[in-house]
């Protein structure tokens, strides 16, 4: 008697099921299933030859604050890869980045066993405490700097705070009733330095929800500018009006670092707005500038003042305060020690360039989970948050590396090149990655691009801008 197969079909290859047939308008298609490893993220291998590129690996092995218990345990090297990975692939919180675990074809492309699960990474992040946050992310925040070339010119550092939301979070650590924009709500309130010019973050704090925006802002920055790379200068700082303190500014002052700040418009500086008789007239219509000289309660100097107004009928659309009674006008004023070269109208120039670290705080809100991401422990919540933001930089070092002069959002690097196909095969101990590619200019491109990766030599040659 033939011996029954325990394979229902072992005519049938092992990876093919019985197909299923669906009606697919006037045809119909077979679904059918394969344990084959193949994945939706083959793009992301570009990535593992960045990480290799970068040594990004042997940076986290080499500052993490603490060590597995278990010699059975994730590696905890492979944890943060699995992470910025996750935050790469579009995860928006610890439950989805634990659905990569189905994907084997990604964990072998960058040496992991598997992908962590929830749990792991949840317990994972509650061992940081504010110490280790200190040891492990300093050291990080260093090495994407260091990526950056130097310029003659120098960096523009802008600081910022933002608003992270959770009131249907009530056990975690830190979150206390703050005003946001949308109101007063159980929030964090973090501090984030970014290099302007670079669009990299430089920095950054998790504080409480009910924290002003200025607090402990000598602390951050300088543990900030110890960060920077030694051929990276920092030549301007800027801030809005949350960031006028006078022991801040008399910080940067002993370090003859320039700064342009919004002024806080309380009575003395909206008087002097209203009294100057130094308004001149610029060559943009409807723009007049004043310069003042104006010394503050208790300051133990005079500041330079920058006053700006705007002639509403001619600047419907610009920004500013009405002060007083007048209707005709909003204003803006800005304290900096820029020197007296560097006129008013230039100086007001040059602050609006702040408005990319907007853009920076919105892409990490929409592409890298920072709203949704919140632990019971306080350290816990900011370590994963300065993983998310260094997942973004990684995201920007990525495109800087092969010279893109038009950087686009990490949502348009997945749909166009992490969310590329492949199919992982090995044979005779030789692993190959086929990526679902099109034969002809965009296949060249992907050449290039791997081509440059695989460079033993750092080589300048540049990758054409990402394909459309």
């Amino acid at each position: 008697m033939q011996k029954q197969s325990r394979h229902p079909d072992e005519s049938v290859h092992r990876t093919v099921t019985d197909p299923i047939r669906l009606k697919t308008g006037s045809k119909t298609t077979e679904i059918s299933f394969t344990s084959r490893p193949v994945t939706g993220y083959g793009g992301l291998s570009a990535l593992a030859g960045y990480f290799q590129w970068q040594k990004l690996r042997k940076c986290i092995i080499d500052h993490l604050p603490f060590l597995t218990s278990s010699p059975n345990a994730t590696p905890l090297d492979e944890i943060v890869i699995s992470y910025v990975l996750g935050m790469l692939a579009g995860a928006k919180s610890l439950s989805q980045l634990s659905y990569l675990r189905r994907d084997m074809a990604l964990a072998k492309l960058f040496s992991l066993n598997c992908f962590p699960s929830q749990s792991t990474f949840s317990r994972f992040f509650q061992r940081f405490t504010q110490a280790g946050n200190q040891k492990f992310f300093s050291p990080l925040w260093k090495w994407s700097l260091a990526s950056l070339p130097s310029r003659k010119e120098g960096y523009t550092l802008d600081f910022d705070s933002t608003h992270l939301s959770h009131d249907d979070n009530l056990s975690g650590e830190g979150l206390n009733t703050g005003y946001t924009p949308e109101g007063f709500a159980r929030s964090y309130h973090p501090l984030i330095a970014v290099l302007a010019e670079a669009r990299l973050v430089a920095g950054f704090w998790l504080r409480s929800g009910d924290t002003r925006s200025d607090n402990n802002i000598i602390g951050f920055t300088a543990q900030v500018l110890s960060q920077m790379a030694s051929h990276i200068r920092i030549s301007l700082v800027r801030a809005d009006s949350g960031f006028l303190d006078h022991n801040w500014l008399q910080s940067l002052e002993k370090i003859a670092l320039p700064y342009i700040v919004v002024a806080r418009l309380y009575k003395p500086l909206k008087q002097l707005a209203q009294t100057t008789q130094k308004w001149t007239k610029t060559n943009l219509a409807g723009v007049e500038v004043a310069e003042e000289i104006y010394q503050g309660w208790k300051w133990e100097s005079a500041r330079r003042v920058v006053l700006i107004r705007h002639e509403i009928e001619e600047r419907p659309d610009a920004g500013g305060k009405m002060l007083f009674e007048d209707k005709d006008y909003r204003y803006q004023v800005l304290m900096t020690n820029l020197p007296l070269s560097v006129e008013g109208l230039t100086v007001w120039r040059t602050y609006n360039g702040r408005a990319g670290l907007e853009n920076v705080i919105k892409e990490l809100d929409e592409n890298f989970a920072m709203p949704q991401t919140s632990l019971k422990s306080f350290w816990g919540t900011e370590a994963a948050l300065s993983l998310s933001v260094l997942s973004y930089n990684l995201s920007v070092m990525f495109q800087q590396f092969f010279h893109w002069k038009d950087p686009v959002r990490a949502d348009t690097l997945r749909y166009r090149l992490f969310c590329t196909g492949g199919i992982l095969s090995t044979k005779a101990r030789k692993t190959t990655l086929r990526l679902s590619v099109p034969i002809g200019k965009v296949r060249d491109w992907w050449r290039a691009l791997f081509d440059k990766l695989s460079n033993e030599i750092i080589n300048c040659h540049a990758v054409g801008e990402i394909f459309t």
